[in-house]
């Protein structure tokens, strides 16, 4: 391959990417240190990270709006630096409430990244399902990187250190994005925000079949995905008895696999088709569930690679978005549609965590299997009776 410009475009986007998700990924480890600092509850650091993630999603359509005003790089450049202060700013918190607050505002600011950056790939390359794949692969790098060195450092150094880390990856990545990324043209730099944000258009968008069609199947896979980051070594240990170590290598081996399919997926996607595509991931992921529940137990490797490459549906998925907008809507288009899905996909630690309390985690994963199957009834029932959505 001939590196050219593109190129350094998409290592920089996904370097931006990894530094954004790292910075969050890296306060799950020392939860139990915080709470011992504080004197507060799990609980109510739970809350705190659910605000955060709560504003990461809610913050992916204002960010499309910013792209299309302003210009992609001073918008990435934002996320990354508001990422970077954040993240450091959270480690001096002094007391939990502005532990709290800087958890939202690290949060929203790493928000602003993901859609505008997957807005500018779509400028530079013609396959982007490819490059949406090696976009996307920047999250799994995070997760399988962030538990190890966060743990490391906050045994050495304290819980402060160790969320720092993500002010310490965010800064370079900050400044390698300022030196080596091109200024970006807006894409409507005259048009006042509130218009590009009314509500008419807005609607009028989200009830286009194709656009509502992909979103129910992307927040069906963003449910999956969220499930299944937050209790896969939780259900490895309580239902199939594993010891948490081996649980622990489960999970990054997960990671790893995700990782490593995601830019395959993309790929794929542009060689057959999105929807050709995305039912393989689903497809995967009725049998990766499957075999996690009621599997023997030399088959939970090969369920846990079967959900790491399920779990990379958003390749095609985001992709198919792309070829379904119009060229001039295309930033606060994908802002819009992923704030929806996402917002879909974020109960899923709910209702999967209020399932297992209820009916077990038989129950809860086996919700999984069933979610996962009707995204693939849908996406194989469009491409057989040419639905057209």
């Amino acid at each position: 391959m001939n590196w050219r410009y593109r190129h350094t475009v998409l290592a920089l986007c996904t370097l931006a990417f990894t530094s954004t998700m790292l910075a969050r990924l890296v306060i799950s480890p020392v939860v139990p240190d915080v709470t011992g600092h504080f004197g507060v509850s799990t609980g109510a650091v739970g809350l705190a990270l659910s605000g955060m993630w709560a504003a990461y999603a809610l913050t992916q359509f204002p960010s499309g709006v910013l792209g299309d005003r302003f210009g992609e790089r001073r918008v990435i450049l934002a996320a990354v630096g508001i990422t970077a202060a954040a993240s450091l700013s959270l480690s001096l918190s002094p007391t939990f409430a502005v532990f709290a607050v800087l958890t939202v505002v690290l949060g929203a600011g790493a928000g602003l990244h993901y859609s505008v950056a997957t807005t500018l790939l779509t400028k530079e390359f013609d396959d982007i399902g490819r490059a949406i794949g090696v976009h996307v692969a920047g999250g799994p790098l995070a997760g399988l990187i962030a538990p190890v060195v966060a743990t490391a450092v906050a045994v050495r150094f304290g819980w402060r250190a160790a969320i720092a880390v993500g002010a310490a990856v965010a800064l370079p990545a900050f400044v390698a994005f300022a030196w080596r990324v091109e200024r970006t043209t807006p894409d409507h730099p005259d048009e006042p925000m509130r218009d590009r944000m009314a509500v008419r258009p807005l609607l009028e968008l989200l009830s286009r079949p194709s656009i509502a069609f992909t979103t129910l199947v992307a927040g069906i896979g963003a449910f999956s995905w969220q499930a299944t980051a937050s209790f896969l070594p939780t259900f490895l240990v309580a239902f199939r008895s594993l010891p948490e170590t081996t649980a622990g290598l489960l999970f990054s081996a997960y990671f790893v696999v995700n990782g490593l399919a995601q830019p395959t997926t993309g790929w794929v996607s542009d060689r057959i088709g999105r929807d050709g595509a995305a039912a393989v991931t689903m497809a995967l992921g009725v049998v990766g569930y499957a075999l996690l529940v009621a599997g023997p137990r030399v088959a939970l490797l090969p369920a846990v690679v079967c959900v790491g490459v399920a779990m990379t549906w958003g390749a095609p998925l985001q992709s198919r978005f792309f070829d379904k907008f119009e060229a001039d809507e295309r930033g606060a288009a994908f802002g819009l549609v992923r704030t929806a899905y996402m917002v879909i996909g974020s109960t899923g630690s709910v209702v999967v965590g209020v399932l297992s309390d209820v009916s077990g985690w038989a129950a809860a994963y086996g919700l999984l299997v069933g979610v996962t199957g009707v995204a693939l009834v849908a996406l194989l029932a469009n491409r057989a009776f040419r639905l057209g959505l």
